[in-house]
């Protein structure tokens, strides 16, 4: 990139790009599944075959019991909310902990493509796994030869 210098003063263009710059969270890589609130939003990965959408969401520690997954029309939604609570007392002394964790992510299913009633779950080894079947109007065919008269 080389900077034009006119009269002495720099592009407007160059204040935008300096703030845009270092107005990013630059030396926090780490804050990629963060919430604007810091709390960790899951990983989610979608993969589309043939006959299915597929959905996995990264989320250990937890148990099936955690999710709530939900279908809205075309929208699917999965989150959770979870609470936990230590106390003690020991020696005359209390201790009390809490805390809360809770996420929610939306997903726009495609019209006309989805088999909303036959959507399948599963939790295991800490991964949500969705199987989001395809109509079967919409599901990839196999190539055929088309003969030329």
């Amino acid at each position: 990139m080389s900077l034009i210098k006119r009269n002495g003063l720099l592009p407007q263009t160059f204040p935008a790009l300096f703030d845009d710059f270092f107005g990013r969270e630059l030396f926090n890589w780490g804050n990629n599944n963060y919430s604007a609130t810091s709390t960790t939003v899951p990983s989610v990965n979608i993969r589309e075959t043939g006959d299915n959408f597929e959905v996995e969401m990264a989320a250990p520690g937890m148990t099936k019991n955690d999710f709530k997954v939900e279908l809205d029309g075309n929208t699917l939604t999965i989150s959770s909310q979870k609470e936990q609570r230590q106390e003690s007392d020991q020696d005359g002394y209390s201790r009390r902990e809490f805390s809360y964790q809770s996420f929610q992510r939306s997903f726009v299913l495609p019209k006309d493509v989805v088999d909303v009633e036959h959507i399948a779950a599963k939790y295991e080894n800490g991964l949500l796994h969705l199987t989001i079947p395809k109509q079967e109007q919409a599901k990839q065919k196999a190539p055929r030869l088309i003969e030329i008269a």
